[in-house]
């Protein structure tokens, strides 16, 4: 698919699609959990980066039925790769987003499915498998959960407003993170970590969060909940190489409006970018 397909994407008809993969994705990741984790798990980068037969048969499961609802069209999910080429329609998939809360049994975890054309996210779904939430949006349709229309926050002042993060499987990167994480605590009314970055950024969404931020992020853990936020009304930092704002190549950064220039100004002071 060539360039010239921006003017043709039809974004709610895939964001239909999106929600409709990510909801019978999410029922299997709930269904299979038992058997997941005690029959298949695995480690990735670190020992502590696992990766459970859940998320090998979500990944499977999505790919399936993006063969039959969306033939020809590029995947790339966390578990099997897939095209990294960023020209065209590609959907991005993180099969679970918040393994080691589905290893555990800590039900916030989630099924991320998202659509990008030439590398933006165009439409996307993040479902819940424990309590069914489906937060979707689709670009220049706003964002929804469960089909009620979301907006960020009206938080303007960063010493009240409460904002997450997340934290690398690397040992001495997290050190690192923990030592930005206590310069921000000063700042901020709180942090939370919770250990899904796909619904921080739905919680910036709906105004759960003013603010979140996390260094180390892949496409799939951002590629739907950043349109879901961005949609919302978020102002959104993606990662991107070359950056020139003092926050480094893989800092994300999603706010409520009214506080997007000071937590990222709080940010640089902390150096978080130079984790």
């Amino acid at each position: 698919m060539g360039v010239g397909l921006a003017t043709d994407v039809d974004a709610k008809a895939l964001r239909e699609v999106a929600v409709q993969i990510a909801r019978e994705a999410a029922t299997l990741a709930r269904t299979v959990r038992d058997d997941a984790v005690t029959g298949g798990v695995d480690t990735k980068s670190t020992e502590t980066d696992v990766v459970t037969a859940g998320d090998r048969a979500v990944e499977r499961l999505v790919r399936e039925r993006l063969a039959e609802l969306r033939p020809g069209e590029s995947v790339l999910g966390e578990e099997e790769g897939g095209e990294t080429a960023l020209e065209g329609l590609r959907w991005v998939v993180d099969p679970i987003d918040g393994t080691v809360n589905y290893l555990y049994g800590f039900p916030w975890y989630s099924v991320s499915l998202a659509a990008q054309l030439d590398g933006r996210s165009v439409a996307g779904a993040v479902v819940e498998p424990v309590s069914g939430r489906v937060w979707s949006a689709a670009r220049g349709h706003g964002a929804h959960l469960d089909g009620r229309p979301l907006r960020a926050s009206a938080a303007d002042r960063l010493d009240l407003s409460l904002v997450a993060t997340g934290f690398a499987y690397d040992v001495e990167r997290r050190r690192a993170q923990a030592t930005v994480v206590g310069r921000m605590l000063g700042q901020v009314r709180d942090i939370r970590r919770a250990g899904v970055a796909s619904l921080d950024l739905c919680a910036v969404a709906a105004g759960w969060l003013d603010g979140m931020y996390e260094v180390g992020l892949n496409r799939w853990d951002w590629a739907a909940g950043a349109l879901v936020a961005e949609e919302a009304g978020a102002h959104l930092r993606l990662p991107e190489r070359g950056s020139t704002d003092g926050l480094g190549d893989e800092m994300l950064v999603c706010a409520a409006p009214g506080i997007a220039e000071q937590l990222t100004g709080a940010l640089r002071e902390a150096d978080a970018g130079r984790v």
